[in-house]
This record gives C-alpha cells, sequence and structure tokens, in this order.
C-alpha cells in the first residue's frame, strides 16, 4: 500500500488482494493514516488490485461510514470489470462513487 496526503484527502494505492489475509492490515493503517492526517475523503486506488473479498469490502464499508458520520466521502478508481462487477453486487456502487480502468485518465496520480 502506498499513502499520499493532500489537505483533507488521503489517497491510497492498493495492490494485489485485498483479502481476509490483509483486512486487518488494511483496517489498521487506513485507520491511523486518517486519524493521523485528519483526513475527511478517502480515495482508494484499484488499478492494481487482483481480487476483492467480503472482508476487503467490510473494511471499504466501515471506512465510508466513518466519513460519512463527518460529511466524508469514499471513492474507489482504477476498478477492472471483475471488481466492478463484486462491488455492484455487494451494494458499494451505490453509496460511493466508483471509476472503472476506463476512466483511468480523470484518477489522481500518485
Amino acid at each position: 500500500m502506498h499513502f499520499d496526503v493532500e489537505k483533507d484527502k488521503l489517497y491510497v494505492k492498493i495492490t494485489g488482494e485485498l483479502d481476509l489475509s490483509v483486512a486487518e492490515n488494511f483496517r489498521s493503517e487506513l485507520d491511523c493514516m486518517l486519524n493521523n492526517k485528519q483526513a475527511r475523503h478517502l480515495i482508494l486506488d484499484f488499478t492494481d488490485v487482483t481480487f476483492i473479498d467480503s472482508s476487503g469490502l467490510g473494511v471499504i464499508l466501515g471506512r465510508y461510514k466513518r466519513l460519512a458520520e463527518i460529511g466524508g466521502t469514499v471513492q474507489i478508481c482504477g476498478v477492472n470489470g471483475q471488481i466492478a462487477k463484486i462491488l455492484e453486487l455487494s451494494g458499494l456502487s451505490r453509496i460511493m462513487e466508483i471509476r472503472h480502468q476506463t476512466d483511468i485518465q480523470s484518477t489522481p496520480s500518485m
């Protein structure tokens, strides 16, 4: 994972699988960065994410709820077709902005 902060935005570039084996560490690192940097907006770059399961979805949903309480947002960008389908089936695509890999020119650089 790579983190970058700009004002109240936390950009996170994730690589590989976002599953049970990494979910707890992912949650812990995200919470630490959100607390330390006082970020209100979370932008997750999924360009290099190959898989996500319910554990990874749960971490994202938890951060969404936390940030929504303070008027913040969560955005996922660089999503491939398989991941997009999972985000749609989970319902996350209805509550947060999802940008596909085909929209990559409009995603922030890291």
